[in-house]
């Protein structure tokens, strides 16, 4: 029973290993845009304290971007929230996607894992799911990778964007170095793992063009639902018409 214990350990730590070594490459992408963050927040006010609890109470990027460019003094807390809402949906339906491959999962460790879910810890686990699966590998979900993922994910952009709280006074404007490229970037190549053919990818081009249009004629965060929701109709539609 020890051996099997020991043995059960072994896997765990082999796989998280595996996920910190999977995230790292990323984390190059990841960094620049925490800077960009950090440095824009300490141009609004925030303190050297205050940028880490938001950006590791509120772990998602994009909402706090879009945060922290509304922000005032005093802020309009009821139209953050609102817009921090809008441009957080679409974890619901990421969260609905990685809900069957841990409902196995006690809720201790299930809403933890959930809370570390962001753009790039999800579509890395669903591949690594998918490749996994195509293997024979069972199950195909590894949460042990999926929490190494998550950790180094975490880490990185709560200490960088501490780092751009700290500089960015100094340093003004890290935009002029082109480092706010780097959030489309890692989009990029995610969307490139996740790539499976010409028709797969027309919910993900509706998506884009919803969303464009919505960003060019309605103010707000409005083209996040926008695109969410023009996608997930595209892909429903397209899943019931023959290859």
């Amino acid at each position: 029973m020890n051996t099997d214990v020991k043995t059960r350990g072994h896997a765990r730590n082999t796989e998280f290993r595996r996920g910190l070594r999977a995230a790292l490459p990323i984390t190059l992408g990841v960094a620049p845009a925490g800077l960009v963050l950090g440095a824009q927040a300490a141009q609004k006010g925030l303190t050297i304290l205050e940028v880490p609890l938001m950006t590791g109470l509120n772990f998602a990027g994009g909402s706090e971007f879009a945060a922290i460019g509304l922000w005032t003094s005093p802020p309009h807390i009821l139209l953050i929230a609102a817009v921090t809402f809008l441009v957080n949906s679409r974890h619901i339906l990421m969260g609905a996607a990685l809900a069957p491959l841990i409902q196995h999962l006690p809720r201790r460790i299930a809403f933890p894992a959930l809370f570390l879910m962001c753009d790039e810890s999800w579509a890395m686990a669903l591949t690594d799911t998918e490749q996994r699966g195509a293997a024979g590998m069972r199950p195909g979900f590894s949460l042990p990778y999926y929490l190494g993922i998550s950790v180094v994910f975490y880490v990185t952009w709560v200490i960088f964007t501490t780092l751009g709280g700290a500089s960015g006074p100094v340093l003004g404007d890290l935009r002029t170095y082109g480092l706010d490229m780097a959030f489309p970037a890692i989009f990029l190549v995610l969307l490139r793992g996740l790539w499976k053919s010409a028709r797969g990818s027309l919910p993900w081009m509706i998506s884009l063009m919803a969303a464009g249009l919505t960003y060019k004629l309605v103010p707000g965060a409005w083209y996040v639902v926008a695109g969410a929701l023009a996608g997930l109709s595209a892909a429903y539609v397209l899943a019931g018409k023959p290859q």
